[in-house]
């Protein structure tokens, strides 16, 4: 008699971009199954960087349980390997407590890794990377790509010429292992997945999501987000660490060494931010697997939730 598989762990996906509602849908919903929320934002991870990074109240998160908020200090380093090792523990916790599982965030990146890992590609080498841009500062994109071209032409036809962090890596796999990055995509791409999935995404008209951006840029200066940039400064944390580097914290730290007044910053943050969410609709679009919904629409979440988790 064969022996039936472990059930997965069900895993509710809720993405889009930075200030559709997710964070009010994804409350609604856990609160309503029951359920807990793992965060995939690669900034809230950051102990400190509260108001510039949208996080979740205190009230909000005594109200579901959150999870992946708050486990690095800002000079930590922090990665989606890390991130996935974390987020992986915490998912076979609540499987086996059953308890729905609801993971939101706008990073892309974490939610596409953490379904489906990272590729078997080989692990950085610092000493070839260096190579290679040092050749790129010298030469040029254009010439670095050409030579991924002549090489690799497969990998060349998926890269932007302009990217040059994906033509160093295509280089950089090429040189450690013979092989095609393609290769090594696509051998990634039949593994199979840990999870059993349903993924939500919300959408605004651009108008609409372009005026909730400026609206919530002033909300997070009348509560203190200049402030919250000069705490951090004063704790030790350079202007130079890539989360200072990070949407906002740029603007404000570069305002407090004096470079141009607030109302500058405040502008070009508005800006930066609206051109980051159209970068990830962008990303999110393409993945035909999301369905999409009015950040207001509880009942058809609620629906489609409802016939997704286990019985």
């Amino acid at each position: 008699m064969a022996i039936s598989a472990a059930p997965k762990p069900s895993v509710i996906i809720l993405v889009g971009p930075t200030g559709v509602g997710k964070t009010r849908m994804a409350l609604k919903m856990a609160g309503l199954f029951g359920g807990e929320i793992v965060s995939a934002d690669s900034l809230q991870v950051y102990r400190g960087m509260d108001i510039g990074t949208a996080k979740p109240t205190p009230e909000e998160r005594q109200y579901v349980p959150h999870h992946l908020i708050d486990v690095a200090d800002p000079d930590q380093p922090f990665d989606v390997s890390r991130y996935c090792d974390l987020a992986h523990g915490v998912i076979a916790r609540l499987h086996k407590e059953k308890k729905p599982v609801f993971v939101v965030g706008g990073t892309g990146l974490y939610v596409r890794a953490l379904l489906g890992g990272l590729i078997a590609g080989p692990g950085a080498d610092e000493s070839l990377r260096e190579t290679l841009r040092d050749e790129m500062k010298r030469l040029g994109k254009s010439h670095l790509y050409e030579k991924l071209r002549m090489q690799d032409d497969r990998a060349a036809a998926r890269i932007n010429p302009n990217d040059g962090v994906r033509i160093i890596r295509a280089l950089e796999v090429l040189e450690l292992t013979g092989r095609s990055i393609v290769d090594h995509q696509q051998e990634h791409r039949f593994r199979e997945r840990p999870y059993e999935v349903i993924k939500m995404g919300l959408m605004l008209d651009k108008t609409v999501l372009k005026s909730r951006i400026e609206d919530r840029t002033d909300r997070m200066i009348d509560v203190g987000f200049v402030d919250e940039v000069r705490r951090l400064l004063a704790m030790g944390y350079s202007q130079s660490l890539k989360p200072m580097q990070s949407l906002g914290y740029r603007h404000i730290c570069s305002f407090l060494a004096g470079e141009g007044d607030l109302e500058v910053a405040v502008r070009l943050i508005k800006r930066d931010t609206y051109r980051y969410a159209k970068r990830q609709m962008t990303w999110f679009t393409a993945d035909r697997e999301i369905s999409w919904l009015d950040p207001d629409d509880f009942d058809a979440a609620a629906g489609k939730i409802r016939f997704f988790l286990p019985r």
